[in-house]
């Protein structure tokens, strides 16, 4: 059983950056596929961002200005979040896969409990 927490939300204004971070409780993160999902009020959850190893996927709304690392020391996977605009006003989860990440939520056995990011016009 992984435990994930997502911290950073916050409210900023359009054009700002977040950074969310996502922590998990297992020592094996690190083979971990994680991906980045967000839903906003009355639509579905929405890929946004995923890593295996050292690949990454983005969402085509999120290329460019978006970017997901990890540090494998810490466990930890981070969602650097640059020219915010407010159509990016969700609700951001981190899920985690044993293995690749994909952009499917069923592809996905682990979620945290998701931290909200609002970004005024």
């Amino acid at each position: 059983q992984v435990q994930l927490v997502e911290s950073g939300g916050g409210l900023v204004q359009a054009g700002g950056s977040l950074r969310l971070s996502c922590a998990a409780s297992s020592r094996t993160f690190s083979t971990y596929g994680v991906g980045w999902f967000r839903q906003a009020p009355g639509k579905e959850r929405e890929f946004v961002a995923g890593i295996s190893w050292r690949n990454t996927y983005y969402a085509n709304s999120v290329k460019g200005r978006f970017t997901i690392s990890r540090d494998n020391v810490k466990n930890t996977v981070y969602l650097q979040m640059t020219s915010l605009k407010p159509e990016d006003t969700a609700v951001y989860y981190c899920a985690a896969t044993k293995t690749t990440a994909g952009l499917a939520r069923a592809e996905y056995d682990y979620w945290g409990q998701g931290t909200q990011v609002t970004v005024s016009s």
